[in-house]
């Protein structure tokens, strides 16, 4: 009698899980915004064996969701938890924080919009998970479209190196260190408040040209991007500095005689160049406020993150 007990309570118990479809709709969509990212991934470094009506990549988006749909479900319990709790984190974040279901979707759609126009796309995600303080509001404090950020950078364009002639191929790159020459001679470092973290928005830091390292990058950043450039932000140990891309080692080359001989001749003598490498062979010059000329010394050489502005 006892185990017939047991044996209805496990039939009532297997009907009442058949109808909850909620989880498995949840499931289903969570595997669907875990696929996109990843068929972007795969579909960018695969060779593409160009079949007819792109079967190939159909077929690879169909693989990677069953994987991704059979992996979530198989621990679907785990996932609705989590889920839960994130959802009362959004919550809270929707009431008395910054970080919201709208952040959630723009983050969301922005990382798509990067991965489909970067030739590295998984770079985009690793850049997501990797650890950079305050990155969601660097991020916005970056207002390289915000009008007093670009029409600051054209002003320096005007004022530094406008008749310099011969180098019509590295016109922005000149024009981008313009503006690293009228930031870096005018800025003036002042520490944040104490036992506080102050992040100033590019347009900000324009009133006066002060504030610290993470200031200073930003507005770097943010100039330097309004008008065409590649920067990206370098994460160290108590300090952040901002780089610019420069390209290949062969263009690394141009950017040393246009730094060594033409532009920072005199705060470049006798005096190195100082870059990295990222693992795509793109080189990286140093652009931080204790810089006299691109490529300066680094304050610290540490990479604990970057985040790079396409």
């Amino acid at each position: 009698m006892i185990q017939l007990n047991k044996t209805n309570f496990n039939i009532v118990k297997s009907k009442f899980q058949l109808k909850k479809p909620w989880d498995s709709f949840v499931i289903f969509f969570l595997s669907i915004l875990i696929t996109i990212p990843l068929f972007i991934v795969l579909h960018q470094n695969l060779i593409n064996p160009n079949w007819y009506f792109n079967l190939d990549r159909i077929l690879l988006f169909i693989i990677v969701l069953t994987v991704v749909h059979y992996a979530l479900y198989t621990l679907r319990t785990i996932i609705i938890v989590c889920l839960a709790l994130y959802l009362l984190v959004l919550i809270y974040g929707s009431l008395f924080g910054n970080f919201s279901f709208n952040s959630v979707f723009d983050d969301y759609n922005s990382m798509l919009y990067t991965m489909n126009n970067n030739p590295y796309p998984q770079d985009i995600i690793i850049a997501k998970l990797l650890p950079f303080p305050n990155k969601d509001e660097i991020l916005k404090a970056i207002e390289y479209e915000n009008p007093k950020v670009r029409n600051f950078a054209i002003m320096a364009t005007t004022k530094h190196f406008k008749n310099i002639k011969g180098y019509y191929e590295y016109r922005n790159l000149i024009q981008c260190f313009a503006v690293f020459k009228e930031i870096n001679s005018r800025w003036n470092y002042v520490n944040d408040p104490k036992n506080g973290d102050y992040i100033a928005t590019a347009h900000e830091s324009l009133l006066y040209f002060s504030g610290d390292c993470d200031d200073h990058s930003i507005l770097m950043a943010a100039a330097i991007r309004s008008i065409g450039g590649t920067p990206r932000l370098i994460h160290t140990k108590g300090h952040i500095y901002p780089e610019i891309l420069i390209g290949s080692m062969k263009d690394l080359e141009k950017a040393n005689f246009l730094i060594k001989n033409v532009l920072f001749a005199e705060e470049s003598r006798n005096k190195q160049i100082n870059y990295h490498i990222d693992e795509h062979n793109q080189v990286w010059l140093n652009l931080d406020y204790t810089a006299k000329y691109p490529g300066g010394p680094f304050l610290s050489e540490e990479i604990l993150g970057a985040l790079t502005l396409e």
